[in-house]
């Protein structure tokens, strides 16, 4: 990879707290700059089966090893492996249930933060304001994150009210 500085998204804060020990990938995918994970084959997920993740209560989301590490991938800005982590979360819910619409809205507010910075600002929105909604579907609080603080936060930044995509802070 040839890459220049400002091809690849930064993490927001580099020293924001980790939720998992789990290692990050060696590089984030960004269509047409990175290798794809999988398909290319120098991708760092090639030839990895992939095993999708046993449900698992709401309530037990601090032993959700893949949801916190999935936690870890978006506030460092590795928003398509956030994706692809979450994403075996919400098919295993069943993608009706309040956790999966959940999980989706998470989905889709780290694919917008990728689509913001790769210059597609109507795309980004749009995902942007389906992911929002779903996130606002029930109780303030959901699997350790106060979802009205974060909306309000991702709001601010594609407003360009702020100048570094929201963070997720789990706790409660």
């Amino acid at each position: 990879m040839n890459l220049r500085p400002g091809d690849l998204p930064e993490p927001p804060d580099p020293r924001w707290p980790r939720y998992s020990e789990r290692a990050f990938p060696p590089y984030r995918f960004v269509p047409g700059r990175t290798p794809h994970p999988q398909r290319d084959p120098e991708g760092h997920l090639r030839g990895r089966e992939e095993v999708r993740p046993a449900p698992m209560p709401a309530e037990r989301w601090r032993e959700n090893s893949v949801y916190v590490y999935g936690i870890d991938l978006y506030n460092y800005a590795y928003w398509w492996e956030c994706h692809e982590a979450l994403e075996g979360l919400w098919l295993s819910e069943g993608r009706v249930s309040r956790q999966a619409q959940f999980l989706q809205g998470l989905i889709q507010v780290s694919a917008a933060n990728l689509r913001r910075f790769m210059g597609s600002p109507r795309a980004a929105r749009r995902l942007m304001q389906d992911g929002l909604a779903r996130l606002s579907l029930g109780e303030r609080t959901y699997m350790g994150l106060d979802a009205a603080a974060f909306s309000a936060e991702v709001r601010a930044y594609f407003e360009g009210e702020r100048p570094l995509p929201a963070l997720i802070r789990l706790g409660g």
